[in-house]
């Protein structure tokens, strides 16, 4: 395998390339976890690697506490499987809770503050209630607990972290809190390397090729936590050399020789996925992808595994329109492939789509 292969491979383990999934479940237990900061493009991510899902099927899947949405890792939203949760919050959150410890000192959370917001919470949400952040917020005021200047969601966060709370269904376009053990009463506890283990597994079968600094990045694992869940997993993956560095993959791992186009989320697995995203992204393009620098990833054209533009979408109550914005010129072949790809997102959001404009992307 050649450095170039890379982003093909990752590609095929991602399953973006088969797009064979049959349920929002199985997506999100494949990729072990997934980047849900934009909602709607987290929905598109399990969507763009399913045959046949619709967005209403991935949210039905969340009413139906198959895949929850919290912050389990890296102090960032995620999509996980139900049977999942406890135990990733278990090993991934309390060092974000240790290195976050200052910025709720910054806030004045001290421990007394968050145990009584707690208590609120608990008390509120308890018997299966559903609250968006504004009502949990202005009910916290009410009781004394300012939540101005990110208290509030630094608090929901907190809570989340320690497994108190996760998010519901939207209401409308507004996301819900819910009591976790509630919401989602049983679900797997296992050992820390145990979890180690589970958690090498699924990110090197889902998103290899990839190296010890992607996995730890992904996780927010200390080098040596994530050296022991390579080491334990060992005899589930496969290790090979390239460039000097060690990438670790599915034992099943294939060269493919089939030309693809897709039309990623800005925030996809794809992109966040790695530490190292130059195999699909070369250096020169990375400022077109997150502007300024500010974390905010655009929506990615990806076609034979390379980034090559970014894509805007306006959806309309009747039909969906997306302007592409490729960085260099594109051919004809592959204008129709994007075609297809097209269509997949217009059948996932159930309204027919059309591409309205394919121009240069501008230099940024």
């Amino acid at each position: 395998m050649k450095f170039t292969d890379i982003a093909d491979r990752r590609i095929q383990s991602q399953h973006i390339l088969q797009a064979d999934f049959t349920t929002a479940h199985d997506v999100v237990s494949w990729m072990g976890a997934m980047q849900a900061q934009d909602y709607p493009g987290a929905l598109w991510s399990i969507g763009l690697r399913s045959q046949g899902l619709t967005q209403k099927d991935i949210e039905a899947a969340i009413t139906n506490r198959e895949i929850v949405r919290t912050w389990p890792m890296r102090g960032t939203l995620h999509f996980v499987a139900a049977e999942d949760i406890r135990w990733m919050l278990t090993l991934m959150t309390p060092q974000v809770i240790s290195a976050t410890a200052a910025r709720r000192r910054q806030l004045e959370l001290d421990d007394a503050t968050i145990a009584n917001a707690r208590s609120i919470i608990e008390t509120a949400l308890s018997g299966g209630k559903c609250l968006t952040r504004d009502d949990l917020c202005e009910l916290l005021d009410s009781k004394g607990i300012s939540p101005k200047g990110q208290r509030g969601i630094h608090i929901l966060l907190h809570l989340s972290e320690q497994g108190i709370l996760c998010f519901g269904p939207h209401q409308g376009k507004k996301p819900t809190f819910v009591l976790l053990d509630e919401w989602i009463p049983k679900s797997r506890t296992i050992s820390r390397d145990e979890s180690l283990h589970e958690l090498a597994v699924r990110y090197f079968i889902s998103h290899g090729p990839a190296s010890l600094k992607d996995f730890a990045g992904w996780g927010k694992l200390p080098l040596k936590d994530a050296r022991l869940g390579i080491e334990l997993a060992h005899q589930d993956i496969t290790k090979t050399a390239i460039g000097g560095i060690d990438y670790w993959h599915s034992p099943s791992l294939e060269a493919f020789d089939r030309h693809s186009a897709f039309l990623l989320p800005g925030f996809d697995e794809y992109m966040l996925g790695y530490k190292d995203r130059t195999p699909s992204l070369i250096a020169e393009h990375s400022s077109k992808i997150v502007p300024g620098g500010n974390g905010m990833f655009l929506s990615t054209i990806v076609i034979d595994g390379q980034v090559v533009g970014t894509w805007k979408k306006n959806i309309r109550k009747n039909a969906i329109t997306l302007e592409l914005l490729p960085f260099t010129p594109i051919t004809d072949d592959r204008i129709k492939r994007l075609e297809q790809a097209a269509t997949h997102f217009g059948r996932f959001m159930e309204l027919p789509v059309t591409i309205s404009s394919i121009h240069r992307h501008h230099s940024i």
